[in-house]
């Protein structure tokens, strides 16, 4: 009796740390989505403060200390794309080029591609 006890505690905690593990693995990595999203985000907010030229097509820059591109978009109708790329989150703001500066949309960001043609949103 006491070895079936033994057994059957011993089958309990293996089923029990499968579990553990399983959900750890799925904690992780919510964990790192959610910093990539964040680093998304702060990155976008950094492009926001840049100075940009409201005449080149492409622009990209690298915030220091951040693995991530910040690129800038400007269309022939003077609308923008601010993007940005994390491992595995990607951010966008809209704007505009008003009397030669850029000018982002005040609705904020989106987290998915705001142009009806997706190939548009893709960084260089």
């Amino acid at each position: 009796m006491v070895l079936l006890l033994l057994v059957l505690g011993s089958l309990l905690l293996s089923g029990l740390n499968q579990q553990y593990q399983a959900l750890a693995g799925r904690v992780a990595s919510e964990s790192r989505r959610i910093r990539d999203a964040a680093d998304a985000h702060s990155a976008l907010e950094w492009g926001r403060s840049q100075r940009w030229l409201a005449s080149a097509a492409w622009q990209c820059r690298q915030p220091t200390g951040v693995p991530l591109r910040v690129c800038l978009r400007i269309f022939t109708d003077g609308t923008l794309l601010l993007s940005t790329t994390g491992q595995s989150a990607r951010r966008w703001w809209s704007g505009k080029v008003v009397k030669g500066a850029v000018v982002f949309s005040p609705r904020g960001w989106s987290d998915f591609c705001p142009l009806k043609e997706e190939t548009l949103c893709q960084s260089p």
